[in-house]
């Protein structure tokens, strides 16, 4: 009897769950007002918001019975996630059958498309429309859900992922915790959606595009005048460059790694540190990879060229002061009063070393 009740009470919610699968999706172009009944003078349950997904239940003339996951009118702030106004919620009601894209459109992907693109430029302006940004964030998100074979499929995902990153970047960016020097230290943006185009679509430049976001979440905050973090920072953007070689921003990588590695050079840091003679060496590599690849004309391998002469010379500058100081702890009277050939040799090369510094050419670049 007990096995009899169990598949009695088991029933219904399958017959549930296979009517929801059976339920036909569509995503929202516009805002739309969810009512009561299908009357424009009913009460009016709520507002969803363009990308918002429904379940479709039922059919009627102009009008369709869904059931929509709404949202809070803004984005809640992450600290405060207590309130029931600010959770997702699910409503069921009436709305017109207007501005709804399903799986089945003709060209379904293109309409989304163009309308994320839309609302991802009414975001970028100075006083856009409010939330333009998540509403594009949902509508292309919805092209890779609806239509996963279209062409538009694995750059509507990245963008999605991307506007997405961007909103979380900004808030965490603003946290106490954003100044601390190790990237640990702080929560980081959520991975899962770059994580999801690295899978989806490897190979690709939006692949390429989505790792060279991730190096966000490995940056130190403040670097507190540790010389440890512009290493370490480096060295990612090395990295990148080397496994995402054909990548849209390989130079731009390979330019930060450069500026990394001549912020080491200057004044002592907090360690008394300064940089190894291997800095100029690696940042004249990664200029020399870059123009192989014919990267030249970019802005960031032009900037990268005005770099490189100055790590240079202030390597050699170094070499030449410490020869110095050893020369003049090794002879007794100094330098200056004494004859042995490494002095003089070391005399040599500060004169022409000075000369070649002080030039207008070599000013310009320091």
């Amino acid at each position: 009897m007990r096995s009899v009740w169990r598949l009695v009470r088991i029933v219904p919610l399958l017959l549930l769950c296979s009517a929801s699968w059976a339920a036909e999706r569509a995503a929202l172009v516009r805002e739309a007002i969810i009512y009561l009944s299908p009357d424009v003078n009913s009460s009016k349950l709520g507002q969803a918001e363009r990308g918002r997904e429904m379940l479709i239940l039922e059919n009627t003339r102009g009008w369709i019975h869904v059931e929509a996951l709404l949202g809070p009118a803004r984005p809640p702030d992450a600290a405060i996630v207590d309130d029931e106004e600010d959770s997702e919620k699910t409503i069921t009601g009436w709305i017109q059958d207007k501005g709804t894209v399903r799986a089945s459109t003709p060209k379904g992907d293109e309409i989304l498309y163009g309308e994320a693109a839309d609302s991802e430029d009414e975001g970028s302006r100075r006083h856009g429309r409010r939330g333009a940004a998540q509403d594009a964030m949902r509508l292309y998100r919805r092209v890779y859900d609806y239509f996963p074979g279209s062409p538009l499929a694995a750059q509507a995902l990245y963008r999605a992922a991307d506007i997405r990153w961007q909103i979380e970047k900004e808030d965490v960016m603003t946290r106490p915790s954003a100044k601390a020097r190790e990237s640990y230290l702080r929560e980081g943006m959520n991975e899962e959606w770059m994580k999801l185009v690295i899978k989806k679509y490897p190979g690709t430049r939006w692949a390429d595009l989505a790792a060279f976001q991730m190096i966000d979440n490995k940056l130190c905050g403040d670097w507190q005048g540790s010389s440890k973090c512009p290493d370490k920072e480096a060295e990612l953007y090395e990295k990148y460059a080397k496994e995402h070689s054909g990548s849209p921003v390989a130079a731009h990588a390979l330019y930060n790694a450069a500026w990394r590695r001549s912020a080491l050079i200057g004044p002592r840091t907090a360690s008394r540190r300064r940089c190894s003679r291997h800095c100029a060496p690696t940042t004249r590599c990664a200029i020399r990879r870059r123009s192989a690849r014919g990267c030249t004309r970019s802005r960031r391998a032009r900037r990268s060229t005005r770099i490189a002469p100055g790590l240079e010379d202030r390597s050699r500058w170094r070499r030449l002061s410490r020869c110095r100081r050893r020369t003049r702890s090794s002879c007794p009277t100094g330098p200056s009063g004494s004859t042995c050939g490494a002095c003089r040799r070391s005399s040599d090369k500060l004169s022409r070393c000075a000369t070649s510094l002080t030039s207008p050419t070599a000013r310009s670049q320091w």
